[in-house]
């Protein structure tokens, strides 16, 4: 098997078929028009070379260099030329000024850092994922701005590329003591480890596919992530808001700059807002409008949102604001300048989430079933000629069937889809009834010559999971992906049709030593002790725990009150108080000790042995718990059984 080393001389042409998609593509859409490049480029001041940004070992945390090849403005043969147009937009980094006292940072992140000039220091939106690039964000718009102290941060929504870069712009004892205000919508907290740590394992690995991290950057490979660039590699914090905005409609003076917080629920993060700046006439839209259709579920895996409560928060946006408003802005890409700009850029977003909505709604109510509304779905042509409608993120039919499953779930109403076999054991019996796999491979040739790859993908998965060991249905199925994705113009299919071929080839890549199933051990050790027993309780192995029954309390050193753990019936419960008499042991640590334990990959059993941790009582019960917890590979197989 070939190494990654070698992907760029394995990664074949586009074919005549997919020559011809993006040909067609090409004609259809009016790319004279250059007002977005003429607004992504507004307003910079300056940047660091190639945006490089490095840790504090000298590795590499974000790299806008390998972009370089984007500087061509004509698109290759491999890549839709509306993703490329998009991909050449978002290459675009440094520090911008927006307004007076307004900045933003982009291309630092796959998000924007926007930095708001107060009467005595500034105030931060959104510290991107990692610390490095949050701490690089900071210093490139002190060197042209001077050295003022950051006075809030505000975290929109959820979304780790919206907070897991705070402790590089700020520390925990300054949020702490009050020094500086942090500040997040209602639910932030829950949100953040239902989506980042309960489901983190699974999501991590199908987020590689979303966002092509391991793909080599090329017009074969990665280009974009439809939002920015892709994810980097860096240090993920995480610091819990002292201020909570509670109201549907909340109105602060932070450093005398007045900012009008609206909530907006179950949008793009199930924790979310939107701001308005009066002084400033500028309204940030936060991740609900931005240049381009969103998902409404990522690839990745998260709850599913709503389109129509996102259609409707929009509407109420351009009602409340739109009259005192003359820019534009987001959480990614480039700002609307213009008030009549604005509100046709708001209209549309609003327009684009409820179309979604109503006419999926509209087909479900005829019958039709997700694959089958997804097939025909198509926009209104005045939402397909406006370039921030276009799917560079989101796609359209996956769109469609999220708000299917947001109304109906998964499953599409037919009982013969209620108990399927297995993939693998479906796989078997497919290979059975068509003559085997080198019958199957025969006539799947054939229609790859003749441009039908999502069937050739299809037919391939079954060989493939019936025998993970047959080359031949490999090779073709990743180059039947290879040429789905040089079609695709939303930047995460094709991401995932080019990671899907390069696992085929290459096989999935292994686990790093002490990892963690991809959970942010920083971000693990800073949870309210609550949501961290909540991760600790889907860790239970149920067959180890059986016959088991613990009570056990646990108190950490410094924070008010403990906390009673109970396993029964293989599931672990926890609230807050003691068993009192009737505790086995009792666990005594803190945040430090949890915090190490994390960092280090440490099993909780190896920790106690070690001595981080005190136990009184029944050392037995606390060592009976560890023994129940597993442990997660953040590469599991996804091409293969």
């Amino acid at each position: 098997m070939s190494t990654s080393s070698e992907l760029g001389s394995i990664m074949k042409p586009a074919s005549f078929h997919t020559c011809g998609v993006n040909r067609a593509v090409f004609s259809g859409l009016d790319f004279s028009d250059q007002a977005s490049f003429d607004d992504a480029a507004r307003g910079l001041i300056g940047s660091i070379p190639d945006a490089r940004i490095l840790g504090a070992k000298g590795q590499l945390v974000w790299d806008m260099s390998s972009f370089s090849f984007l500087e061509d403005e004509h698109s290759p043969d491999s890549v839709n030329p509306s993703l490329w147009r998009q991909a050449r937009l978002n290459r675009l980094h440094g520090l911008f000024k927006v307004t007076d006292r307004l900045y933003q940072v982009r291309g630092f992140d796959l998000a924007n850092m926007t930095i708001i000039e107060g009467d005595s220091g500034i105030v931060i939106i959104d510290p991107l994922t990692f610390t490095e690039s949050a701490g690089a964000a900071l210093a490139l718009y002190r060197a042209h701005r001077g050295d003022r102290p950051v006075r809030a941060v505000i975290y929109s929504h959820s979304h780790v590329d919206h907070y897991g870069g705070v402790e590089g712009v700020i520390t925990s004892e300054q949020a702490a003591s009050g020094e500086v205000l942090v500040i997040a919508p209602d639910g932030f907290m829950k949100e953040v480890i239902s989506e980042n740590i309960l489901a983190g394992v699974p999501m991590r690995r199908r987020a590689m596919f979303q966002f092509g991290p391991t793909l080599e950057r090329g017009a074969r490979g990665h280009v974009d992530s439809g939002l920015g660039k892709v994810t980097g590699r860096g240090s993920v914090s995480l610091i819990a808001p002292n201020r909570i905005i509670t109201d549907p409609t909340e109105t602060l003076c932070v450093d005398g700059i007045e900012i009008v917080f609206q909530l907006t629920p179950e949008t793009e993060a199930p924790a979310e807002m939107n701001f308005f700046f009066p002084q400033l006439r500028v309204l940030n839209l936060a991740e609900n409008g931005c240049h381009t259709m969103h998902n409404l579920c990522p690839i990745r895996g998260a709850k599913t949102r709503d389109s129509l409560a996102w259609s409707k928060y929009l509407d109420q946006a351009l009602d409340a604001f739109i009259d005192r408003t003359d820019i534009c802005i987001a959480q990614h890409h480039w700002p609307t300048w213009d008030q009549g700009k604005v509100r046709r850029f708001i209209e549309e977003q609003r327009d684009l989430y409820r179309y979604l909505h109503d006419q999926t709604l509209r087909l479900m109510s005829h019958g039709l079933t997700p694959h089958e509304i997804a097939e025909d779905f198509t926009m209104p042509a005045s939402l397909q000629g406006s370039w921030h409608a276009r799917p560079y993120y989101g796609a359209l039919a996956h769109n469609v069937r999220a708000v299917y499953a947001h109304y109906l779930g998964p499953y599409d109403g037919n009982p013969v889809n209620l108990n399927p076999l297995t993939p693998q054991g479906e796989a078997i019996k497919y290979l059975e009834y068509m003559g085997g796999a080198d019958a199957v491979l025969e006539r799947a040739r054939k229609d790859f010559d003749a441009g039908d790859y999502r069937w050739v993908a299809q037919v391939t998965h079954h060989v493939v999971f019936a025998d993970p060991s047959h080359r031949a249905a490999r090779e073709l199925g990743a180059d039947a992906l290879e040429q789905l994705g040089y079609q695709s113009e939303s930047s995460t299919w094709r991401n995932a049709y080019l990671l899907g071929a390069k696992e085929l080839r290459f096989g999935a890549p292994k686990s790093p030593p002490g990892a963690q199933g991809g959970v942010a051990p920083r971000v693990v050790a800073m949870l309210p002790m609550p949501m961290f027993f909540d991760y600790l309780a889907i860790r239970v192995n149920g067959q180890k725990a059986a016959g088991l029954a613990l009570r056990i309390d646990w108190v950490m050193a410094g924070e008010a009150g403990g906390h009673r753990l109970t396993l029964s019936h293989c599931a672990l419960s926890h609230g807050p108080g003691s068993h009192g008499a009737r505790a086995q042991a009792r666990v005594d640590m803190d945040r430090k000790g949890l915090a190490a334990i994390m960092v280090a990959g440490q099993s909780f059993s190896q920790a106690l042995a070690d001595g981080l941790m005190g136990v009184t009582g029944d050392r037995e019960a606390v060592e009976s718990l560890f023994g129940t917890l597993d442990s997660f590979t953040p590469m599991f197989a996804i091409l293969e059984p």
